[in-house]
């Protein structure tokens, strides 16, 4: 689109609008002739556009914001923006993020506030994909959006929050859109099945009851998806003569499950959080399940290995020592091994991980090291447990009043370690879950050792004092 569009004399208002929304070719995508052609039938997004909905009151109250519509592939996006422009006679005009410069979009913005100004009529300006904006040009409708001159509407599958400008995020209403369910999967396949005008009701094919099930599952959320399964397993079906498709057939044509994910966006952080989580929640069963999703959506498994190898690190810690041996030596099995006879070492791991005792003692402490290191001063190291290998350093103090511990009578010769200024500074506190009960039993002892070691010392220094 260019402003030239804006600037032809001969131009009829709302041209665009009725090419955006006219009906499909006959021979378009099953999806593109199924595309609900009002609020009514969209199906799966009640919550935003059925009755009493955000969307569907915005619409009957002629008020609608600019918006962006976040969600899953399949979930309704383009769709809602042109039901938009449908019910509000808004002109329609798409706009690509990807060949669209700043000089041609702030053309097209005052092609479209000239309209306003003189028709009285707003444009819907659609951005598909508007993340893949940069920042330069989401600044450039910031003053056509804030006038009110367009309702932007943006599409995008990618988190807002990371990919909008804070500006122009303020001044859109984010619009969150779920995968569809299973259920609602059904209605839209059923009735692509039943149309005999935009669907293939005239096919005379019929899904039974466990190839619905199936085509649902395969869908994962995504309408597109589902209808561009059905269609082929129409077309297959029909080629072999056949009226009846069972699911053994609905996954001949699938041949395998495409799992929602993307290795470079939100979902990929999704199932890594769930894994976290799951392992922190101690529960081996949904550990199984995220490991499974991302090995088989196609994610790195040594990015996996590497990632539990950390959890044993940061969540497991000193309550099991063991952990982190034994996720090295996933690590390396897999890196070996390779799939598919790796991937039951990650299993073996995540199993292992969400069943062993848990704690942060040591995470925290290292943190309370660090911010000690970071805000104070670079204290001095105490003169006692200084080295001294010259004569000189020895003369000035170097390692005076040190005593090896091994040889001590209570194996801790009671120095002061940490210099004078953090003395007595406790950082390491464990858990008392698993081996950290040990742990903290042991360093409990040795507290009451050294305190014993240093008063046997002061009071071998009293004796040895003059009267």
């Amino acid at each position: 689109m260019t402003g030239s569009l804006f600037d032809e004399p001969g131009l009829e208002m709302g041209t665009r609008h009725t090419d955006a929304l006219a009906e499909p070719a006959a021979d378009a995508p099953l999806a593109e002739r199924m595309r609900p052609r009002s609020l009514d039938e969209l199906v799966g997004q009640e919550k935003v556009a059925g009755p009493g909905g955000f969307l569907h009151r915005a619409i009957a109250e002629d008020r609608v914001p600019s918006l962006v519509f976040w969600g899953p592939p399949g979930t309704g996006k383009t769709t809602l923006a042109l039901l938009v422009a449908r019910e509000t006679r808004c002109r329609f005009l798409p706009f690509s993020a990807v060949t669209s410069g700043i000089k041609e979009i702030k053309a097209v913005m005052a092609g479209a506030a000239r309209m306003r100004r003189d028709a009285g009529r707003r444009t819907l300006r659609f951005v598909d994909e508007i993340h893949r904006f940069n920042r330069a040009q989401q600044d450039a409708f910031l003053p056509f959006v804030e006038r009110g001159d367009i309702v932007l509407v943006g599409a995008t599958t990618e988190n807002p929050s990371f990919e909008l400008n804070a500006a122009l995020l303020s001044r859109c209403r984010v619009v969150v859109l779920e995968p569809l369910t299973p259920d609602a999967i059904r209605i839209v396949v059923a009735r692509a099945l039943a149309d005999p005008e935009r669907g293939l009701g005239s096919e005379g094919v019929r899904l039974d009851e466990e190839a619905m099930a199936s085509v649902a599952n395969l869908a994962s959320g995504d309408a597109r998806r589902a209808l561009n399964l059905v269609e082929a397993v129409v077309a297959e079906a029909r080629s072999a003569g056949r009226r009846e498709v069972s699911a053994a057939a609905v996954q001949a044509v699938a041949q395998r499950k495409v799992l929602l994910y993307d290795k470079a966006g939100e979902e990929h952080f999704n199932l890594i959080s769930a894994l976290h989580k799951s392992l922190r929640e101690s529960d081996p069963d949904a550990a199984l399940y995220w490991l499974a999703r991302m090995l088989e959506a196609g994610e790195d498994p040594l990015y996996v290995a590497r990632r539990m190898v950390r959890f044993a690190v940061e969540d497991v810690g000193l309550a099991d020592p063991r952990a982190l041996t034994l996720a090295i030596a996933a690590w390396e099995a897999y890196h070996r091994l390779g799939s598919p006879e790796g991937d039951l070492a990650l299993a073996e791991l995540a199993v292992y991980l969400a069943l062993a005792p848990k704690s942060v003692a040591l995470y925290r402490a290292w943190g309370e090291v660090r911010r000690a290191v970071a805000d104070r001063p670079a204290e001095p190291v105490p003169m006692a447990i200084r080295n001294a290998p010259t004569r000189l350093m020895e003369e000035v103090g170097y390692g005076r009043g040190y005593e090896y511990a091994p040889d001590s009578a209570e194996g801790v010769a009671g120095l002061d370690c940490l210099p004078p200024a953090l003395a007595g500074t406790r950082f390491y506190r464990p858990s008392g879950k698993g081996e950290e009960e040990r742990l903290g039993r042991r360093l409990e002892e040795f507290a009451r050792r050294r305190t014993r070691a240093r008063a046997a010392a002061k009071g071998g220094e009293d004796d040895g004092m003059e009267p």
